[in-house]
């Protein structure tokens, strides 16, 4: 595969310089959750899609790859890609699907096929078979679906029977351990649907509602409006119908890391692609990043972030922007006194256990650390100490750590094309914002 060989290009370990001072501009690639979920409605929908924008990493391709064996026509030129939709079934009635570690597009397609009446095969990588997939399964399985495990209950990979239709109106699902869970039913959900609509009621909290929000505003694009009252969504029966062309987001996810370097290393550093129009819940990591002393400046579509006041300790919850909480457990390192990170027990269960990695790799660095189920306190050294950070096959582990190097000594981080999961040119977009200073 291509980005097999484009991983394999990267060395082993990857110093980053410290870093003195970091000023300019970065034009962010494409939202990975807003990509994944519109290349899979443009793929169920009546009509032609243009995407563009794109976001041209491993978890889009796979999803594309994935796309493709179920007899999906997409032609891809670097961010754009143009999608014959299948007007809600898929023209292949069997595939073995192979979707490394995309949580995204495992769960989504797992619910698209499910009344799809054909034999499908979905798998993934090692962690992808550590990532529990259970809650999506029996509410599908309560629907009438005839989806079987191969390994471990409650993990991938899965076989998928085929299921003609609902067997009733009404269904439950957990909100507690991954809203990728209730993505991937809503979106599914339309298709298959009774006359008077299928009835999604969400047991228990829901993380993570700024996904949510998102697919519901995706899924109103494509011609589909779902209704909510409090805890339990309401989808019509409805086909999809392309809106013609669609122009994905930058990624705020992505954005955190740069924002944060603003804030670090004096800025200013301005991110374009999103703003304060966007329909990311990552966004509120500026919020954050203002609470610890950044000065903040937003348009439509940028956000721009520079060192202010002195960095301030906090108490956070992070419920909302699970991923960019990620990259302020790094920042927390640089401020005065113990900060709090509370609502992040889902990172158990992202592409490594977050909270366990986080904390032994800030260990590394100096910084006292403390966790629990769903929370992670950092204390930050006087001094950043010089380390090699094991990355984990995490992108955002990578990633976030790279900042550590405004602290003034070299980062070293391991496996480094990690990052083409969703940000193949991260470094170098690194590299070009940094001035370096003498370690």
């Amino acid at each position: 595969m291509a980005a097999d060989a484009a991983r394999q290009s990267w060395p082993p370990v990857l110093t980053v310089a410290p870093i003195a001072r970091a000023q300019g501009v970065v034009q962010l690639p494409g939202s990975k959750s807003i990509s994944n979920r519109a290349l899979l409605l443009a793929a169920l929908a009546e009509g032609e899609t243009l995407l563009t924008r794109l976001l041209d990493a491993d978890d889009t391709r796979v999803m594309i790859e994935a796309l493709r064996a179920l007899g999906v026509a997409i032609e891809r030129d670097g961010d754009r890609a143009r999608v014959a939709g299948c007007g809600g079934r898929f023209p292949a009635r069997s595939a073995d699907l192979f979707l490394g570690n995309a949580g995204t597009a495992t769960r989504s397609l797992t619910a698209a096929l499910a009344f799809a009446d054909g034999r499908y095969r979905i798998d993934g990588v090692a962690r992808m078979r550590e990532r529990p997939i259970g809650d999506l399964v029996e509410a599908l399985n309560a629907l009438g679906a005839r989806i079987a495990y191969e390994g471990a209950a409650g993990y991938p990979p899965l076989r998928i029977e085929p299921a003609h239709r609902l067997s009733r109106d009404e269904v439950a699902i957990r909100g507690n351990v991954s809203s990728q869970f209730l993505t991937g039913l809503l979106m599914a959900a339309p298709l298959v649907a009774p006359a008077r609509g299928l009835r999604v009621r969400v047991s228990g909290e829901l993380i993570s509602q700024p996904y949510v929000a998102m697919t519901l505003a995706m899924m109103k694009r494509f011609g589909v409006d779902v209704s909510r009252s409090g805890d339990t969504f309401v989808v019509p029966r409805a086909a999809y119908r392309s809106p013609g062309a669609l122009v994905v987001e930058g990624d705020a996810s992505s954005a955190s890391y740069f924002l944060a370097l603003g804030l670090l290393a004096q800025g200013p550093v301005r991110v374009e692609g999103v703003g304060r129009d966007s329909v990311q819940g990552d966004v509120a990591f500026a919020d954050l990043l203002q609470a610890m002393g950044a000065r903040i400046e937003r348009g439509a579509d940028w956000i721009e972030a520079s060192g202010g006041e002195a960095m301030r300790a906090v108490g956070y919850d992070c419920a909302a922007i699970p991923d960019a909480a990620m990259t302020a457990a790094v920042v927390a390192m640089f401020a005065s006194g113990r900060s709090v990170l509370r609502g992040i027990g889902s990172w158990r269960v992202k592409e490594s256990d977050r909270i366990a990695a986080m904390a032994t790799e800030l260990r590394k660095l100096g910084a006292t650390v403390e966790e629990g189920a769903d929370w992670l306190a950092v204390s930050g050294p006087t001094r950043v100490r010089e380390a090699t950070i094991d990355t984990y096959d995490d992108h955002r582990i990578a990633m976030c750590f790279a900042l550590a190097a405004a602290g003034g000594v070299p980062v070293h981080i391991r496996d480094p094309g990690c990052v083409s999961k969703t940000f193949p040119r991260f470094f170098a977009e690194l590299e070009r914002l940094v001035r370096p200073s003498a370690a």
